[in-house]
């Protein structure tokens, strides 16, 4: 049985018989002339015959000259289903580097990338997990094309609203305040505070200031991970968005706190220069979901 011809074959011979030469035709193709030559070597064994005459120029042979016209069909046809297959995406190509905090990558970002994979495939989005002071730091340097911000104001024109997160108490579930539906800043005075430095501790401050209420945490913690195995430990409590609630174990419990205190996330690109088309694309993919249901305190 004769061997199958494939659509790289076809094109390598459409690339020779058009440029002239293997050396040409290679360039042409974007790949090398060992490529292009096994090629049509391999189509010449599949038909049993030879297709170009090697010379200067390199010209089809009789067999070539009828099978080129079916060979341009075949390829002018694999563009147009490539082409249409583009548009159907939004012809967006390349890599994004996106930016957001640690809460909204354990979340949030899941669905996003799921839906921004059905959308755009040929995109690729790089993920960058940073404190939330960081973000904007890196999405104006350049080290990013996109973020989650918190509390960004202002906003650029495309900016996306992911919603708003409540702060919330962290507690063991057997610790007295743990049935409580909200929990006053002040009541947890009694235990040694973990604060986290990722980001959340103006929010926490904030809810301190308004409650009128001095503050003191015990330990400082940096990875949001350490402190809920701290918590967890019973090495005391700790105040985190109401987004880490999928992140904490069966035996610790969030419970919004008084006053409450909330965050906006924000998924925008920078401000100091112009977007790619990778990141308006997805912006504009994101746009048309759902907010993704952050939980909200009262």
């Amino acid at each position: 049985m004769p061997a199958e011809v494939n659509l790289a074959q076809l094109r390598a011979l459409v690339a020779v018989a058009d440029a002239g030469g293997f050396g040409a035709a290679a360039d042409d193709l974007g790949i090398t002339q060992s490529a292009v030559s096994h090629a049509v070597a391999a189509l010449e064994r599949a038909l049993g015959a030879p297709v170009l005459h090697r010379g200067n120029p390199t010209r089809p042979t009789p067999l070539g000259e009828q099978i080129l016209p079916h060979a341009r069909t075949a390829v002018a046809s694999a563009a147009a289903v490539r082409a249409i297959a583009t548009r159907h995406s939004g012809g967006l190509t390349g890599t994004v580097r996106l930016a957001a905090p640690t809460t909204v990558c354990q979340v949030l970002l899941p669905g996003l990338l799921r839906d921004w994979a059905a959308a755009h495939p040929q995109v690729t989005v790089r993920i960058f997990e940073g404190e939330d002071v960081e973000l904007a730091v890196w999405l104006e340097a350049g080290t990013v094309d996109a973020a989650v911000l918190v509390d960004a104001s202002p906003l650029p024109a495309g900016s996306v609203s992911l919603g708003a997160d409540s702060m919330h108490a962290l507690l063991r579930r057997d610790h007295p305040l743990a049935g409580q539906e909200t929990i006053h800043v002040a009541d947890l005075d009694d235990d040694d505070f973990l604060l986290s430095e990722g980001g959340c501790e103006r929010h926490i401050r904030e809810a301190y200031r308004r409650a009128g209420t001095r503050f003191t945490p015990r330990h400082r913690i940096r990875d949001l991970n350490t402190l809920i195995g701290m918590v967890h430990a019973g090495v005391g409590v700790s105040v985190m968005p109401a987004l880490a609630l999928t992140m904490i174990p069966a035996d610790c419990v969030l419970v919004p706190i008084r006053p409450a205190v909330h965050r906006t996330l924000t998924l925008t690109g920078p401000t100091s220069r112009p977007w790619s088309p990778a990141v308006s694309g997805l912006l504009a993919a994101a746009s048309s979901v759902p907010a993704a249901g952050v939980p909200a305190g009262p």
